[in-house]
């Protein structure tokens, strides 16, 4: 299982101590440093099942200075997943994907049922 996170977010914290206190195991992975690419956004995305909006981190920095608000929906999705993939702190996270799961954001309700089935 790959944990997406940025080290920094308050939330990517908590979800971390989640994982590690439910004795998940996972592969840590810094979206900055090692932003996901286009193939990997866009597997996940059809993996998923997701509005392509979900990816997307609606409360950064960027994607209001980007003022993607007004924006995305004129976008196609191909272009949606290539602008994921230009900046990690486009993506919301933390980011769990694994063979047969794919969660944005943490919500500790929807984890427990995903991940301790």
């Amino acid at each position: 299982m790959l944990f997406i996170e940025y080290p920094k977010c308050s939330t990517c914290k908590k979800a971390k101590k989640w994982l590690d206190a439910h004795n998940v195991e996972y592969t840590d992975r810094h979206i900055v440093e090692n932003n996901p690419t286009y193939d990997e956004l866009k597997e996940w995305y059809e993996k998923s099942d997701f509005p392509l909006k979900k990816f997307f981190n609606t409360s950064g920095i960027l994607y209001r200075e980007m003022q993607l608000k007004d924006k995305l929906s004129a976008m196609s999705d191909e272009d949606k997943l290539k602008l994921l993939a230009t900046d990690g702190m486009l993506v919301k996270r933390p980011l769990i994907v694994s063979d047969n799961v794919v969660l944005t954001g943490f919500k500790e309700a929807e984890w427990a049922e995903r991940l301790l089935e």
